[in-house]
């Protein structure tokens, strides 16, 4: 099948009990046997769960893994992966991660351990110059938030020696715009509570192996610290993934039209967007995937313009998510990033100045008025 096909028939109802067309919630707990060594392979819903089970065959269709695991959020399945590694192992990571899994590697990988390098990783060479006997994974979103910085994952994939993780945060552009495994990664990590769940209602996270041995190690770790995904958030995933290629194809248009908008406003100094030519990675963007996403990051001419408009803007809201139905505007340097030491900040290009906008599916040119009134 097609993605597009994929991604409303793989969240059929595999049972074919009922003849529903949606898949139902089983929101229970816990399953009933008749007897010793009988059952329907159901026992906790911590071990695993029929609606769970169901939007995880959904992801690993869509990804191409050997298996999908759910977890309560994104977080949850970074922190399940850092669990994979024990005191001494290194990990190698993108210098611009969102600041929550900077905040998780900083304070709890290390505190467990691990240590953790970050490198820019827009060159695969400075990855292998970073590799070390103690490496054990390399983790790297593509592109990453808020910057847009891109990675090639086949080129970094082929400078990796074996038995080296590599893992990819694939939340921006989703399955229906990139496939990590198909470059060479091991891993692929969503924030399902963005695009894939789409409409700003749940939490979920997922980690796609490509292997069934990483998939069995990743298996026993969430059984054992228990960050499921719950039936109803399952649910509601599944559901959002139904419309998720009309969506992505319907946020990417507006996001071309509002970036090009944007670079010819007086106050607006850089637009990042990876639909733009002028983005050192649009070429790439072009060969390892299918389309730019929906993600913009840019620069205004000072902090007061930038705060400004967060209260001004009326359509697009002021929120910290993305990746849902309607657009939403962000201050990273106090909301995202706000973790992040300000120096470091700085010198990702992270300052006072920098909004990031996730575009919506709303008219292209009502976000766009808004953004007029809101950057006048």
């Amino acid at each position: 099948m097609r993605l597009e096909t994929t991604c409303v028939h793989a969240a059929r109802d595999a049972t074919h009990t009922t003849g529903a067309v949606a898949a139902p919630i089983y929101q229970s707990s816990t399953f009933a046997r008749d007897g010793l060594g009988d059952g329907a392979g159901y026992d906790y819903s911590r071990l695993q769960n029929p609606t769970r089970e169901h939007a995880e065959k959904i992801m690993a269709a869509l990804e191409s893994g050997a298996d999908a695991l759910g977890f309560a959020s994104g977080m949850a399945a970074i922190s399940a992966f850092a669990e994979l590694f024990a005191p001494g192992d290194g990990i190698i990571a993108s210098n611009d991660l969102y600041g929550g899994s900077i905040r998780l590697f900083e304070y709890v990988a290390r505190k467990n351990g691990v240590s953790v390098t970050y490198v820019d990783g827009t060159e695969a060479r400075n990855v292998a110059a970073a590799l070390t006997e103690r490496t054990k994974a390399v983790f790297i979103e593509t592109p990453t938030n808020p910057m847009l910085n891109v990675t090639d994952v086949a080129a970094v994939r082929a400078l990796l020696p074996d038995g080296v993780i590599l893992a990819v945060d694939n939340t921006f552009l989703t399955p229906y715009f990139l496939n990590p495994l198909a470059l060479g990664a091991d891993i692929v990590i969503h924030s399902a509570t963005k695009y894939l769940a789409g409409h700003n209602d749940t939490l979920a996270g997922f980690l796609v192996p490509k292997t069934a041995e990483l998939a069995e190690r990743l298996r026993f770790i969430q059984r054992t610290t228990g960050g499921v995904l719950a039936p109803f958030d399952a649910f509601l995933v599944a559901r959002g993934v139904k419309t998720l290629a009309v969506r992505m194809e319907k946020a990417q248009a507006n996001a071309l039209a509002v970036a090009l908008w944007l670079r010819r406003l007086p106050r607006v100094e850089i637009v990042r967007y990876l639909g733009l030519a002028e983005h050192p990675a649009h070429e790439l963007s072009k060969r390892q995937g299918r389309g730019f996403g929906s993600m913009i990051s840019f620069t205004v001419d000072s902090a007061e313009t930038a705060r400004a408009a967060l209260s001004r803007a009326k359509l697009i809201l002021f929120a910290e998510s993305l990746g849902g139905t309607e657009t939403l505007i962000t201050y990273p340097a106090t909301q995202t990033h706000a973790d992040v030491p300000e120096a470091e900040r700085a010198a990702r290009g992270i300052t006072d100045r920098l909004l990031r906008l996730s575009v919506g599916i709303e008219a292209a040119d009502d976000i766009i008025e808004d953004l007029a009134g809101a950057l006048k």
